[in-house]
């Protein structure tokens, strides 16, 4: 999901949730303790050199249970962070406490914000030797059993 998305999205919201991969909810009292651009300057196992930028939302739980973030106050967190930091229309990442900081993306389901898994990957496949992963063709034959037939001789 993308900034202009979220947007979008909270322009027509009473209130923000958002659901965790394992179908929990993130409890309600959160707060966004960030929003930040994330440059990442970096070279693959294939020796290219790459960039990659990111909107990064922080999630916090704290125990200020009298506070909820309303969506017209995320959407002016947004708006300060982009005219600040110089933020375009990027994707967006969230940051979550789980056993450590965990990375996920950002969907929408009509109601609640989805934090998606992510996935680490191979950008140079073609490049280090891994072979390309062959589709994976249903046998129609049918299955041989594991017993004899009485012509065959086994018996």
């Amino acid at each position: 999901m993308k900034l202009s998305e979220i947007k979008q999205q909270l322009n027509q919201l009473d209130k923000i949730a958002f659901q965790l991969p394992n179908g929990e909810l993130v409890p309600n009292h959160f707060h966004v303790t960030e929003i930040g651009k994330v440059t990442k300057h970096f070279i693959d196992c294939g020796g290219t050199v790459r960039k990659e930028e990111v909107v990064n939302f922080q999630l916090w739980n704290a125990n200020d249970y009298d506070h909820r973030l309303h969506p017209e106050k995320l959407l002016h967190i947004i708006e300060l962070s982009q005219n600040t930091l110089g933020i375009g229309d990027l994707e967006i990442e969230v940051e979550y406490q789980g056993q450590t900081i965990e990375k996920f993306g950002l969907d929408f389901n009509g109601t609640n914000f989805l934090l998606t898994t992510k996935q680490t990957d191979c950008l140079a496949k073609d490049n280090c030797g891994i072979p390309a992963e062959e589709p994976v063709i249903a046998n129609l034959e049918p299955e041989a059993s594991n017993c004899c037939s009485p012509e065959s001789g086994c018996c």
